[in-house]
């Protein structure tokens, strides 16, 4: 059990992550207005936010530019449109993903305004995601690892991975509840399982919740209660299919003083409830629950629920088949 001071104070180490640009793009193909983001931008410096994702640098040898909006690929000319040179204490991030990146893309940090560089890994990727580690390092980027769909793995494998990563210079270690199926007794196994190796290295830990139980926010307080430091949050919790832990229940939730509530909310008002009235589609619904129940990808869902349907029994009985 945890002891009362672990939730009711807090610790200087706690850093909050914003990923609404680069989670939420998933809901829209990254179709912002400069106008959004330059409003997301200054609410996270308001609201005391210590890092802000600015999107992915996708390859565009792998996606085709005309299909998605420019956060899809986050070059650094289009974060110096929005922020200029960032004089500011928010921190700005972004995201390779293995095997849809370049590492050729990222310039020397001393040229960039980004400062931290998020690699996303599936557990078979480790050896690139590992080389992509080391490559921004050496250009002298912060680097994160969000190793992905945690709960489909085997344990060993998964501790294999961790030590792994541990060795290289990555600060952040991610704990990422891919298909949001981990329930947080569960997750105080799994902060305990990573602690274990990381520990060891000096590395910080990371968590990245999805929604599809409505567990995204209890899981992420309860990763905090735990130790973990770096957690990430999106407005109005707007991410792929069911969303992420939403950044105004975190924020409400923290009791360092610099983070502040009321920001957000001018944010949700003026920027994030148009993005619901145009018919952007994201959030808790039924079928997310059903994959995230079963442990599996929400493709199936985001598909239901493009297609309108309203058969859940057969949808989920169809599920159990598959599964």
């Amino acid at each position: 059990m945890k002891e009362v001071g672990s939730l009711l104070s807090y610790r200087e180490s706690i850093k909050l992550v914003d990923a609404t640009l680069r989670d939420g793009g998933l809901v829209n193909d990254f179709f912002f207005t400069d106008e959004f983001v330059k409003d997301l931008y200054q609410t996270n410096i308001d609201a005391g936010v210590d890092y802000m994702e600015m999107g992915y640098r996708a390859s565009k040898k792998v996606f085709d530019e005309s299909k998605f909006g420019k956060w899809k690929f986050c070059s650094d000319d289009h974060i110096r449109e929005i922020v200029g040179e960032n004089d500011t204490n928010l921190k700005l991030a972004i995201m390779a993903d293995i095997g849809r990146h370049d590492k050729n893309d990222f310039d020397e940090k001393v040229n960039s305004p980004v400062d931290l560089v998020r690699v996303a890994t599936y557990i078979h990727q480790i050896p690139e995601a590992i080389d992509m580690i080391e490559d921004a390092a050496k250009k002298g980027y912060e680097t994160t690892c969000n190793i992905m769909a945690i709960s489909t793995n085997q344990e060993n494998d998964l501790k294999a991975a961790i030590d792994m990563v541990c060795q290289t210079p990555v600060d952040v270690i991610y704990i990422v509840d891919s298909f949001g199926s981990i329930y947080p007794e569960e997750m105080a196994r799994v902060v305990d399982l990573y602690a274990n190796i990381t520990s060891k290295y000096g590395k910080k830990l990371g968590i990245h919740a999805h929604n599809n139980q409505q567990l995204a926010f209890a899981n992420t307080i309860e990763c905090c209660g735990d130790g973990v430091d770096w957690l990430d949050a999106t407005y109005m919790g707007m991410g792929r299919g069911a969303g992420n832990c939403s950044m105004e229940l975190l924020t409400g939730f923290l009791k360092n003083p610099k983070y502040k509530l009321n920001p957000v909310l001018k944010f949700i008002e003026k920027d994030m409830m148009p993005l619901k009235e145009q018919g952007v589609v994201w959030g808790y619904d039924i079928p997310y629950f059903v994959t995230g129940l079963l442990n599996q990808h929400p493709r199936t869902a985001i598909q239901f629920i493009k297609d309108k349907r309203s058969d859940y029994s057969e949808y989920y009985n169809d599920m159990l088949i598959e599964g």
